[in-house]
């Protein structure tokens, strides 16, 4: 028996969550009596009721985020079936705003608003002494950082072997970009730097390798950034046979010169900046209260390329209140222009809480209802056009982010990367109905139909680049637009549909 469970669903298994590691450290002298129970969105919901009561605990605490919170709903919603019994607390970005509207939330017992570290474990005492209090809405306390016990002794030994370790510096941001959660913070907090070192060196020493940084501002404060970064630097230099990686979120245009003599020091795959850039259109910056220096964060990304080993990971978000097409491609096309390794492509989400929910009247903004409450339309982008960017990214991610086209990702770009990447992205669903589950072979012949048929380039210049680039990536088949006397094996026959389900072909088969 286990009085407390802390659980959450994850993305993937890989992930481990900081969030329910940081509730579990402060519980004081309730720890010995909690566990953590960590879940994959997917997996059936009885299985996760079943796994959770065999602790015979008496309080769960819940972590709930736009990512698992349909499935989480039906977890509570089970759970107060079978075990009614059952104090259920909610936590977590997605039941912290708008919590009465939501079904979990009147589901659920109670619900923990923002910070969850000291306000969780006072209620987890008062259930546990037989006190219900009588308000099901609490607004979490935002302790001083220096008074939290660090989380990373929580990440047990399967977790540094085999998951992403979430680590962070600091708290909160200083920016006030709408879009984002972080623009109701007051500012950024950093945790004691001294402490949050040792941490590091404790889960280091315990063979972690991997770090992802959550803060939202990593390189806000100089010295504590080439702190960090000297660690990893020590860590690198004394085995570079067994090296660090290290992932930070990184401010655009705040790239002083003592950090990029840092940075340049990196060898390649030990470091990965994810760097936000959203837009740039200077009066849509303006309009979603985001302060960017354009010119100088395009300079840095051009420096990083040119001067580091660091992978750069850069976003821009479609359906920005004001933003038609022709501004968000402008913006794409410099973004290429710079070359990061990866641009990731998001949607706009209008995430519960944050500012951008303002301009939903003045800019015609629709978002889904349900999760993950990305745009559907805009006074500028209908709803057609915003299917076909949302397939757009899709298509990038396989095609371009995934590093297997690099060659053949130049003919597709040429000197209009937004508008011919479109082009191709109606072509590819016209062709397919499909944006997932397109095996490789398959999307490099599609590839190749594309350029050859539709775009009219010479098979000659078409041929040998997606051939390299299916040869690097893996592929061994012949391709059907390949020499014949290749001594490669054939491409593999497409399957053709049977027309009975396969289970009776099978069975008929059997009777044969």
């Amino acid at each position: 028996m286990t009085a407390i469970v802390l659980a959450t669903l994850n993305a993937r298994y890989a992930h481990a969550s900081l969030g329910l590691r940081y509730l579990r450290a402060n519980l004081g002298a309730l720890h010995a009596d909690s566990c953590i129970a960590e879940f994959v969105i997917g997996q059936k919901t009885e299985e996760i009721v079943e796994q959770i009561l065999a602790h015979a605990p008496q309080v769960l605490g819940l972590g709930v985020y736009i990512w698992n919170v349909e499935e989480s709903t039906r977890l509570v919603a089970q759970l107060k079936v079978v075990a009614p019994e059952l104090v259920i607390v909610l936590g977590g970005p997605e039941v912290s705003y708008e919590s009465t509207e939501q079904r979990i939330c009147a589901l659920a017992d109670y619900v923990i608003t923002g910070w969850g570290d000291i306000s969780f474990a006072r209620l987890c005492q008062q259930l546990l002494s037989g006190e219900r209090p009588p308000h099901k809405l609490m607004a979490g306390i935002q302790a001083a950082l220096p008074e939290l016990q660090l989380p990373y002794s929580e990440y047990t030994d399967e977790d540094v072997r085999g998951r992403h370790l979430y680590v962070e510096a600091s708290r909160g941001c200083p920016f006030k970009c709408e879009f984002c959660l972080s623009a109701l913070d007051k500012t950024a907090w950093a945790f004691p730097l001294e402490a949050f070192l040792a941490e590091l060196e404790s889960l280091y020493q315990r063979g972690a390798r991997q770090f992802k940084f959550v803060d939202r501002t990593f390189n806000l404060k100089i010295d504590t950034s080439l702190a960090i970064l000297d660690f990893f630097l020590q860590k690198i230099e004394l085995a570079p046979e067994d090296p660090c990686f290290a992932h930070f979120e990184l401010i655009p245009d705040h790239l002083p010169e003592k950090l990029k003599s840092s940075i340049a020091r990196f060898p390649p795959g030990t470091l990965q900046f994810e760097i936000g850039i959203q837009t740039f259109d200077v009066e849509v910056q303006a309009r979603i209260s985001r302060r960017q220096k354009n010119d100088l964060a395009s300079s840095n990304i051009r420096w990083l390329r040119a001067h580091s080993q660091a992978h750069l990971h850069v976003d821009l978000i479609a359906g920005l209140p004001g933003e038609g097409i022709e501004q968000f491609a402008n913006g794409f096309d410099r973004l290429v222009e710079l070359a990061p390794h990866e641009i990731q492509f998001g949607i706009l989400k209008r995430l519960r809480g944050a500012p951008i929910a303002r301009h939903s009247e003045e800019h015609a903004l629709r978002f889904n209802p349900d999760p993950p409450y990305n745009i559907l339309s805009t006074r500028v982008i209908d709803f057609a056009t915003m299917q076909r960017l949302s397939r757009f990214s899709r298509y990038w991610d396989i095609i371009a982010n995934s590093g297997r086209y690099p060659r053949t990702l130049t003919l597709l770009l040429s000197d209009q990367p937004f508008a011919n990447f479109l082009a191709c992205s109606d072509w590819l669903y016209a062709t397919t109905r499909q944006t997932h589950a397109l095996a490789h072979e398959r999307l490099v012949h599609l590839l190749h139909d594309y350029l050859v048929s539709v775009r009219k380039l010479p098979a000659d210049q078409v041929n040998p680049v997606l051939l390299d680039d299916y040869r690097a990536a893996g592929g061994r088949s012949r391709l059907r637009f390949e020499a014949e006397d290749s001594l490669l094996p054939p491409p593999r026959p497409r399957k053709t549909a049977s027309a009975l389900p396969s289970r009776q072909s099978r069975h008929l088969q059997g009777k044969a």
